[in-house]
């Protein structure tokens, strides 16, 4: 029971995520779509992790060179993912109010699937690793 508690309060988490990231691309004085290709972050994000535990199956180790750099290349996605609503701010394209509603977006869904990841991630009879 304690699981599917879990994966409903991620699902209502990642709801209101993407609730705030199409409220700063949908709302009549934003109306700009740009911000929705972070999207292709969030898809991106999980990607080495996933690599990195296929190759490195080590659970004993403290530390590995493969993990250490999928981790490196994960923070270079969220921080990516972050820095590209600034940028489309700065140059004007889309407005202020809509980068605040896309970050604060990123903050709840970045905080999703880490918590995906901590809940679900154990190894033990409710992971992701069965389905």
């Amino acid at each position: 029971m304690k699981g599917m508690l879990s994966l409903v309060a991620l699902s209502f988490s990642g709801a209101i995520g993407l609730t705030f990231l199409m409220l700063g691309c949908a709302l009549e004085d934003y109306g700009v779509y740009w911000p929705l290709f972070v999207l292709i972050f969030y898809v991106i994000s999980p990607i080495p992790y996933f690599i990195a535990k296929r190759v490195t199956y080590d659970s004993d180790a403290t530390s590995s060179a493969c993990r250490e750099l999928a981790y490196f290349f994960t923070t270079g996605i969220v921080v990516s993912a972050f820095g590209f609503p600034v940028i489309l701010a700065r140059v004007s394209v889309i407005k202020w109010g809509a980068c605040g509603l896309v970050l604060a977006g990123n903050a709840v869904i970045f905080l999703t699937i880490q918590g995906f990841f901590l809940v679900f991630g154990r190894g033990d009879d409710f992971s992701w690793e069965q389905w």
